[in-house]
């Protein structure tokens, strides 16, 4: 098991970190009391995805903080004692008389990796979503709920059970094309637009809190940091922006790329984001300063995906000259570029636990990729068209895929079988998503439909 030491709290008070059935602890016992200082041991907390198992505590002054303990490389498999002695062990916080709790909570992350490994997803709804295109569509956390950007200037949020429109959020004077919850909170949503405004909406009453407006030409992506405290906007103007959440205040103009910035990420802590631009670079700047710290150079062609992986220490991008490329992220160095695509990369992504990749292309496949080798260890074949869109399920089983030529695929990201055939859309695929447990999918579609799709 790997420690960490991020900040923890946010995670767990945000529900990234699912309370475990276990009762508050007392206290820890006197191994734990005299190396930490009498830091007493509150509760636990899970993470399923990716597993791992976050300590809440409570220091000599009253104060509280919690830690995370990494389960990465948790399988259905692990030997759980062996486990247990090992974090019991390492972990100063943990005595030997929690033990059993230990082992139940392990136990029910394995559980959870196992959850719906075989079975198949029906029809669950088609909602006609917006009179023009849809742009993009996204889930909350829980998958309760999700929402729909489009060309008619408005999202919409919907309930993903009933299939009703719950909300349509109305303003912006051009194409809503960027949209995001505020996972895992899932209490605000915030829009991108080509009015070169972004705005921040109450998820519940559609309530406007700000209108964030700098950018000179067009917003085409977004994403809120961990702790939803930070909006980053990023635009056609070449710069992304850093946003207060609370004031609405503009707290950092991220400048320094040549071309449009078409796609950012926070890391895991929330002190990186990473952009990437058609000048054919990605950029890791602080967030706190706003201040660029490395320039990954090395692409032949413009940026099309990138993206942090779980631990922070790679980062991954896409570009249309097929490569993808892996970043060491302290020294900003490449240390694999992967190939094997015969067109253009449209989307990379890291699994929840940031050992594999997967890459989607023009050339109408997709491939998984070892994050630690750079091998390729399958070649998803079957799509009649270009992939747009791709991504895994959070057990990391399974890939999900969106092509044009009008379907989405389920595949088993060991073999590269395709297990099923998500058909029925009658214009191309854009926007595909897993709900947090897995056992819900979204596709979103030019022919103006969003359906869903539930695991049997």
């Amino acid at each position: 098991c790997t420690r960490s030491g991020r900040g923890a709290a946010g995670h767990a008070a945000a529900g990234i970190a699912e309370p475990s059935e276990t009762r508050s602890a007392g206290p820890p016992g006197a191994r734990a009391t005299e190396r930490r200082g009498a830091m007493k041991l509150k509760r636990f907390l899970l993470r399923y995805y990716p597993p791992g198992i976050v300590l809440e505590y409570e220091r000599r002054d009253g104060t509280r903080d919690a830690k995370e303990i990494d389960l990465l490389k948790l399988t259905a498999e692990t030997d759980v004692e062996v486990l247990v002695n090992q974090i019991v062990y390492e972990e100063p916080l943990i005595s030997a008389n929690r033990k059993p709790q230990l082992r139940k909570l392990i136990y029910k992350l394995q559980e959870k990796i196992e959850t719906n490994e075989s079975a198949d997803f029906y029809l669950f709804k088609i909602l006609r979503a917006h009179i023009l295109p849809l742009t993009n569509c996204a889930f909350n956390k829980t998958g309760t709920r999700f929402i729909t950007g489009s060309y008619d200037r408005t999202c919409k949020i919907w309930d993903t059970e009933t299939g009703d429109e719950q909300l349509t959020l109305e303003g912006h004077k051009n194409v809503v094309y960027a949209i995001a919850f505020n996972n895992p909170y899932g209490t605000h949503v915030a829009t991108g637009s080509f009015d070169k405004t972004a705005k921040l909406w109450n998820a519940s009453t559609g309530q406007l809190y700000h209108t964030f407006r700098g950018h000179q030409t067009e917003i085409v992506c977004l994403s809120f940091n961990p702790t939803s405290t930070t909006l980053a906007t990023g635009s056609m103007d070449n710069t992304a922006k850093l946003w207060d959440v609370e004031t609405g205040a503009e707290l950092h103009t991220l400048s320094g790329h040549s071309a449009e910035i078409v796609s950012l990420n926070f890391n895991t802590e929330g002190d990186k984001i990473l952009t990437g631009s058609f000048d054919h670079t990605v950029k890791v700047w602080d967030v706190r300063s706003g201040k660029c710290i490395h320039t990954l150079m090395g692409h032949h062609g413009e940026i099309s995906s990138t993206q942090f992986s779980f631990s922070g220490d790679l980062a991954v991008s896409g570009s249309i000259d097929r490569t993808c490329k892996l970043w060491d992220v302290s020294s900003g160095q490449c240390v694999q570029t992967l190939r094997g695509h015969n067109d253009e990369l449209l989307d990379v992504v890291f699994n929840s636990s940031g050992n594999k990749l997967a890459t989607a292309s023009a050339d109408g496949t997709a491939r998984v990729y070892n994050v630690m080798t750079g091998a390729c260890q399958a070649i998803l074949i079957g799509h009649e068209g270009e992939i747009s869109k791709i991504t895994f399920n959070p057990q990391s089983s399974k890939i999900l895929t969106a092509s044009s030529d009008k379907s989405a695929r389920l595949w088993e990201v060991e073999t590269g079988d395709c297990l099923q055939v998500l058909d029925g859309h009658t214009d191309e695929i854009f926007s595909c998503a897993f709900n947090y447990t897995g056992d819900t999918v979204i596709t979103g579609s030019k022919d103006n439909t969003v359906r869903v799709w539930k695991c049997l």
